[in-house]
């Protein structure tokens, strides 16, 4: 079904992954056996979505599944869509600065930002309409939109921010700084049907990551942006009223715990936790309602950027990292499958890293079907997406 691929594997050319350019339309990994694509098959310069933004919108009536990503024309990074069995894309927006990462699978638009302008385009028809305008009182920035698609939401900043971020644009000259100035901060909702705009919540902290949950169209998952191990990071909170909750209390020093994401059913949160940093690892989930807690241990080297979980619910995805990285592993640099076993997560190798330059985060999704991991690159010289087949490919 989806991502079929169009040659026969046994006729597949087996080679070093990033090794030459251009790749081939498709090859076996010949360090993993497993089978890879290029997921947009005409070229050029694609992105795919940060992990924890849905890209895709399901199959409905005469339509196939497709996935939402980015694709650079003429300088400018657009919104544009792959069917996910023909591989036709079609292009979505066509305006300058756009930015945001927000699908609405039920009405299959995407809802994005263009300096204070925040729109609407249907992904099939095209058709635009505008939401709300920011005044010029308030820096917000969309980055979600909830279960039932009334609401967008995202954090409000100030010009203290925009000053640092101008005069310090390298994240480990900005970083701390932000987080020291102790910034004022709000999470905002907006209205899609009416653009009825609302603060919802203020702190003065660096609030970031924001998430609904993709079952509860009134839970809201934010974190407390900062050098991970000064911060409490995960939080939820009701849009229509109530105290923040938090999701994880750090116990040791140096402990660590982020990229934090949602599960499919909206039960849980899972996110990176190492106790304490660079120490030990570990993927952990919280119950959102109960607070129960299931923990899976990984090695130094199968610690991943970003984590994230099968439509099923079963496996797990990572994208490695290279020696710079956090875990500063010396093998880590693969995409990688785990499965749970008991306390720890086991660990197949799917796609040689080692000519990727982890600048460009992978970022991976498991595709609709579960069979597929959907990953984006730098191997040949400018990013493009691929798609990795879990089932490991037969000579």
């Amino acid at each position: 079904m989806v991502l079929a691929g169009a040659c026969n594997t046994k006729n597949l050319p087996v080679i070093e992954t990033g090794s030459f350019t251009p790749l081939p339309a498709e090859w076996i990994d010949k360090d993993t056996g497993h089978k890879v694509m290029h997921l947009i098959q005409s070229g050029g310069e694609n992105r795919s979505f940060y992990f924890h933004n849905n890209p895709f919108l399901e199959a409905k009536d005469d339509l196939n599944e497709k996935m939402v990503f980015y694709r650079n024309v003429n300088d400018q990074m657009q919104l544009f869509s792959v069917d996910l069995k023909s591989y036709q894309i079609k292009q979505i927006t066509n305006k300058k600065g756009v930015t945001g990462e927000i699908v609405a699978r039920k009405n299959r638009e995407v809802f994005y930002q263009c300096g204070d302008s925040v729109f609407a385009t249907g992904v099939e028809n095209q058709q635009t309409r505008l939401i709300y305008v920011f005044p010029d009182s308030i820096r917000g920035k969309i980055t979600t939109i909830n279960a039932d698609e009334t609401l967008l939401s995202g954090n409000i900043t100030t010009d203290e921010e925009i000053q640092i971020l101008k005069q310090y644009p390298e994240k480990h000259d900005f970083f701390n700084r932000i987080y020291d100035a102790k910034i004022l901060h709000s999470l905002f909702t907006i209205q899609i049907k009416n653009g009825e705009f609302q603060k919802i919540y203020s702190e003065k902290a660096w609030l970031n990551h924001v998430q609904f949950s993709p079952k509860d169209p009134n839970l809201l998952m934010y974190c407390h942006e900062g050098p991970w191990h000064k911060v409490d990071r995960i939080w939820t909170i009701n849009v229509t009223g109530g105290e923040p909750k938090l999701m994880h209390k750090r116990t040791i020093e140096g402990e660590i715990a982020g990229h934090e994401f949602f599960s499919p059913d909206g039960k849980t949160i899972w996110f990176d936790l190492q106790k304490p940093r660079s120490v030990k690892f570990f993927l952990k989930g919280t119950n959102v309602n109960t607070n129960e807690e299931t923990l899976y241990a990984l090695t130094r080297n199968e610690w991943s950027i970003h984590f994230n979980i099968s439509p099923d619910q079963k496996l797990f995805a990572g994208d490695g990292g290279d020696p710079g990285q956090v875990a500063k592993a010396v093998d880590g640099m693969w995409i990688y499958l785990f499965i749970p076993e008991g306390d720890h997560l086991r660990s197949e190798r799917m796609v040689n890293m080692k000519f990727h330059g982890y600048k460009l985060e992978p970022n991976v999704h498991f595709s609709p079907d579960g069979k597929w991991i959907i990953f984006r690159a730098n191997f040949e010289g400018h990013s493009d997406i691929y798609a990795v087949e879990i089932k490991k490919s037969v000579l």
